[in-house]
């Protein structure tokens, strides 16, 4: 009898906890959604920036910036069928770690929580000083992502129907009033979605408007962004977006720095 309310209570178990290879979990995550996993050991919860000693969610780990490596998240408790968690503690969103794991593998399985520990703060959620306990994780080394692309790549673009050339600077140096490297201007058939209008932490991440701002950037579903700013920074954050509304994504990360400063091709205003 005990062998069989055993199996019993393991069936229930497993009909009634999310699947996470049958509902994918979104990229960018609410406080809500976290609250109900807080407790699943297959979330790992990783805590980006300062103040872990003085206060962090529950069960998060601390993850330093650069050192998103499969060795680290393996020591940290993440294992081939964990599903990674990304807050931030200022008001950026954590769009760099974001971009390194994405490229290292894990970006179909790494999440952002929306608003960061302000939002989880302002909520009323519960926050922590004790470290979790952790056992390290069994991870195989996932497949990396090509992401990077060069000059070469972002000159066949006129070519490519499918492809956006985003500038993600402020549109005083997309416009030409401002310059860089001797020149002023912005790439040839680029489309200006400045960084700042991404979002961050205070404002939240909306998909609707984000949507909108691609749509009125003449952005279709399905294009493929490249994205660039000034030395391969801010473009970052355009291409999290463009992650958010599930557009392929690629880095032109030499930027308007490698454009201009090597004559890589013209620039127009």
């Amino acid at each position: 009898m005990t062998r069989q309310l055993g199996i019993l209570l393991a069936a229930l178990y497993f009909v009634s906890a999310p699947t996470f290879a049958q509902t994918p979990v979104p990229l960018v995550v609410d406080v809500g959604w976290l609250e109900q996993h807080l407790n699943d050991r297959r979330v790992v919860i990783f805590h980006l920036g300062r103040e872990y000693e003085t206060r962090h969610i529950p069960g998060a780990r601390l993850l330093p910036q650069g050192d998103a490596t499969v060795a680290r998240l393996a020591a940290l408790g993440v294992s081939d069928d964990r599903h990674l968690v990304l807050y931030s503690v200022g008001d950026e969103i954590p769009v760099f770690q974001m971009f390194a794991l994405d490229t290292l593998g894990f970006g179909d399985r790494t999440s952002v929580l929306n608003g960061g520990l302000r939002a989880w703060v302002n909520a009323g959620k519960p926050v922590t000083t004790e470290e979790p306990r952790i056992t390290p994780g069994t991870l195989a080394a996932p497949t990396p992502k090509n992401l990077i692309v060069d000059a070469e790549f972002v000159k066949t673009l006129a070519g490519r129907p499918d492809h956006k050339l985003v500038d993600a600077r402020a549109p005083v140096y997309y416009q030409g009033i401002e310059g860089l490297a001797g020149k002023s201007g912005h790439i040839p058939g680029a489309v200006n979605i400045p960084f700042t209008d991404v979002g961050d932490n205070r404002t939240g991440i909306d998909r609707e408007r984000l949507a909108r701002l691609f749509r009125e950037a003449g952005i279709n579903p399905g294009d493929t962004v490249v994205a660039y700013c000034h030395v391969g920074q801010q473009a970052r954050f355009v291409v999290f977006a463009a992650r958010v509304l599930g557009h392929p994504v690629r880095l032109y990360q030499g930027s308007f720095a490698d454009w201009a400063g090597n004559n890589r091709g013209p620039v127009v205003k």
